[in-house]
């Protein structure tokens, strides 16, 4: 990322910890509704997120990468798996997708829901532009971040099944994802392919954002 003040890295930071925390509340609530117990017996089912946060994900990562080191890369994170029992979807394959692309799904409308409002509210509070594009930003790297297939990311549930890895064993994969995913940032390869594929999923909520900012604003 580039050089942030303070306030612009605490900013950033607060963004990305509320988009994280929708997004793994995303994940407890959708598994809560098809009849999971679990995640709300652990506290998982509620909007604060402080209770979403991951040591690693949630707070290493990230304010490492607002102090700048990972050479200009942009914020991504992650937080705490919310934790499903299988045993209790009546379709285990089905339900067990609907529950994980339930979080990415909760970025996207955060991305889209702050591209509308944002379009009009910049034009009467146009110091808040920069936040409004930081909160698009940030929620569309979740995304695409998210979908790696590498543990405890949400792409890897889709490998899983794809590959009918065993349940035990993915658990066991599960462990070193955090070790995995903090030594790939490291190299520059994988931030290029991040950014090329996040460049791709930003676009259209920047037409969107622009679109009706220029539309009330009669530009």
């Amino acid at each position: 990322m580039q050089d942030l003040t303070l306030y612009e890295g605490l900013a950033i930071y607060l963004i990305l910890v509320l988009s994280i925390g929708l997004h793994e509340f995303a994940h407890a609530y959708a598994a809560d509704k098809i009849g999971d117990d679990l995640p709300r017996s652990q506290g998982r089912v509620t909007l604060n997120p402080i209770a979403h946060i991951d040591p690693i994900g949630t707070v290493l990562i990230p304010l490492l990468m607002i102090f700048g080191f990972f050479g200009g890369f942009i914020m991504i994170g992650w937080g705490k798996p919310v934790q499903v029992n299988p045993r209790n979807f009546r379709n285990p394959v089905r339900d067990d997708l609907i529950v994980t692309i339930a979080g990415p799904a909760a970025n996207v409308v955060i991305a889209l829901t702050v591209a509308i409002v944002g379009g009009i509210l910049v034009l009467f509070l146009p110091d808040l532009h920069d936040l409004f594009l930081q909160a698009i930003f940030i929620n569309m790297i979740l995304v695409v971040f998210n979908m790696i297939p590498i543990p405890p990311l949400d792409g890897s549930h889709f490998l899983k099944h794809a590959m009918k890895i065993p349940e035990e064993k993915f658990m066991q994969y599960s462990m070193y994802g955090g070790i995995i995913l903090l030594v790939l940032i490291n190299f520059p390869a994988f931030r290029q392919i991040m950014m090329f594929f996040w460049q791709i999923a930003v676009m259209p909520f920047l037409v969107i954002y622009q679109f009706i900012s220029s539309l009330f604003g009669g530009g």
